[in-house]
């Protein structure tokens, strides 16, 4: 199929108009249409940052019902992230070779089904295999990212990027309003069912959601992406010219032949499974160094996030074990718990923000190495104890900058990869960071709880700044480019 197009394309010569997806979108630019995806998308950002979240929330009341073990508290959060670790991958591959709408409907209809079955659990066992596969679904939420990134124009990608991972903020800061209404009158079970709740409202929408038009035409079906951008400039008001739709790689090669462009058979040629030639493309010359680079800021980044939340949670309200408390009643602890989680939920607001400010002006770079390095040096003075205020504001300003990078992190992968590889790279570096989220309650939390709060803020500052360093020695900057296709030889 691609080459017949090609072949008509070079037969038409200038009888018809010619042009490639991204200036496709150009064309029918960002509008209501858009707008509709956002809101899907949002939506399923909101469901995995409620589900993140409950982590935060329901350790203590079920450690206090089933008398848990500080160990058996932490694994429920570790489980979480071990189904993360495989779901990312799965949800990758499914997405990249079935499609970006197979891989949400798998990944919603996962979370939504035991992240209910999660608030009937009988015991810690059952609780745990239930978290557990929760986590496989909420592992391939990145499909969501890429997705709606295969929507947007590429000038202001960045900035939409921004407001469309702006619903993940939307996500933790409801979920901590409604602990904090639930949980001290229903309980940690109807807070389980209430969190559920929008994954349904996925599937509930699923049937009207249009598959990603580059990834259509990735796999041949170019009179398919066409139906569905015509459909995108009627509902934006604008008007889509008539041409011919072709690949990028080949619109920006006008006298190569079809066999010199790498990638373009493996459109035509569709699998069931990636073929281990896809897989290797990761590691190949031109992207190995750019892998490496994400696979630790991932890792890092969500290290570092995770720790800032759950930190939050062990040092709030005089609930340490390591500073006097009796002044303190178990139902104050408590209050201080769902403000104090709920304040600095809050601070994901000036990080997007600021994010939203930079990211398109400096580049996705510059941009997370700035944030890296202030987050950091916010932490110094929690080196020592500090009174609840000022370590609340600490962690606010914290939690600003690192949620911040997370999210520009989450658009600058996507953009790294081409089109033909993009769902299994991402779905694999989201993997490797899910890692970071597994071992930081059972290693940098644990050591707040056993006070070793000064270990455990310098393991944080190390792993932040080791995240700048990533972003340094990754070769690419992607602000205002293209996507890429498929990969290009040397």
């Amino acid at each position: 199929m691609v080459k017949l197009v090609y072949f008509l394309w070079t037969e038409m010569g200038d009888s018809e108009h010619v042009y490639s997806l991204d200036e496709a979108l150009a064309m029918v630019g960002f509008g209501k249409f858009q707008g509709l995806m956002l809101a899907y998308g949002g939506v399923g950002y909101i469901a995995d940052a409620m589900e993140i979240m409950i982590l935060s929330f329901i350790g203590a009341a079920v450690e206090a019902e089933w008398h848990l073990s500080p160990g058996e508290k932490s694994l429920i959060s570790t489980v979480v992230f071990a189904g993360m670790l495989v779901g990312s991958y799965i949800c990758g591959v499914i997405s990249d070779t079935y499609g970006r709408k197979k891989g949400i409907l798998c990944l919603a209809t996962v979370t939504s089904v035991a992240g209910l079955l999660s608030a009937f659990s009988p015991n810690y066992a059952s609780l745990l295999i239930f978290r557990c596969l929760a986590g496989a679904g909420l592992g391939g939420m990145h499909t969501f990212t890429t997705w709606f990134l295969e929507f947007i124009p590429a000038p202001n990608r960045g900035v939409w990027m921004i407001v469309f991972s702006s619903f993940w903020t939307v996500g933790t800061i409801f979920e901590a309003g409604l602990a904090w209404i639930v949980m001290p009158k229903l309980g940690w079970r109807w807070l389980l069912a209430f969190s559920s709740v929008p994954c349904f409202i996925i599937l509930l929408l699923y049937r009207f959601v249009p598959e990603s038009p580059r990834l259509l035409c990735m796999k041949g079906k170019f009179e398919e992406a066409h139906h569905i951008l015509e459909k995108a400039a009627r509902v934006n008001g604008t008007t889509l010219q008539n041409g011919t739709l072709v690949l990028d790689h080949i619109r920006d090669n006008e006298f190569a032949e079809p066999e010199d462009a790498p990638g373009i058979d493996e459109a035509d040629n569709h699998k069931s499974s990636p073929s281990p030639s896809t897989f290797l493309l990761i590691f190949s010359p031109k992207l190995i160094r750019a892998t490496l680079a994400l696979w630790f800021l991932f890792f890092g980044n969500t290290f570092s996030y995770y720790g800032v939340i759950l930190l939050t949670s062990e040092l709030s309200g005089g609930g340490s074990k390591c500073t006097p408390t009796n002044a303190h009643s178990k139902q104050s602890q408590h209050a201080n718990l769902y403000l104090d989680v709920f304040i600095t939920s809050l601070a994901e607001v000036p990080g997007l923000i600021v994010a939203a400010f930079i990211v398109d002006r400096v580049g996705r770079k510059l941009s997370m190495i700035i944030m890296f390095v202030v987050a950091s040096i916010l932490l110094i003075p929690l080196l020592t104890q500090q009174i609840e205020a000022t370590t609340t504001a600490l962690l606010f300003g914290a939690r600003a900058l690192v949620s911040a990078t997370f999210i520009v992190a989450c658009i600058y992968a996507p953009e790294v990869y081409p089109t033909s590889i993009r769902g299994t790279a991402v779905g694999l570096t989201t993997a490797i960071g899910r890692i970071g989220g597994m071992i930081c309650p059972l290693v940098a939390v644990a050591l707040v709880a056993k006070c070793h709060q000064t270990y455990a803020v310098i393991l944080f500052q190390v792993v932040i700044l080791g995240c700048a360093l990533s972003v340094v020695l990754s070769p690419f900057e992607t602000k205002g480019k293209n996507l890429v296709d498929v990969l290009q030889n040397e």
